[in-house]
């Protein structure tokens, strides 16, 4: 396996991580600055707003796996099909399972390190 194809699964795993300990900032580090995020229901959205969302599940409970179906580079871009499964559980509440498939594009920034640029999430 090549050293990006390596780093690209690795950011996978920190994000998944980072999320389940609710480490918003190590998730933010994870995106490019004019990331776009697309879900069904909502308009597109950027870091900004990722942030502020993150905020208010702050006391959420969550957990998650990933099984990256394809992953392509080319050059300084790369996509990556993963398939996702991810359970938040609210204070006091009771579990919320979404699953489904995301398509990502990720981009080599001039430090070296991979970042999400785009991701479609259609999680249900």
């Amino acid at each position: 396996m090549a050293n990006d194809e390596i780093a690209i699964r690795h950011l996978v795993q920190v994000w998944l991580e980072a999320s389940r300990k609710g480490e918003v900032s190590a998730v933010l580090e994870l995106m490019t600055d004019d990331v776009v995020f697309m879900v069904p229901g909502q308009a597109p959205f950027g870091k900004q707003a990722f942030a502020a969302m993150a905020a208010r599940m702050k006391d959420f409970c969550m957990s998650g796996s990933s099984d990256v179906q394809e992953l392509r580079i080319m050059g300084d871009w790369a996509y990556l099909r993963n398939y996702l499964d991810v359970t938040m559980t609210p204070p006091g509440g009771e579990p919320v399972r979404r699953s489904g498939y995301t398509l990502t594009i990720l981009r080599k920034e001039k430090d070296g390190q991979w970042r999400i640029a785009r991701d479609a999430n259609l999680l249900s």
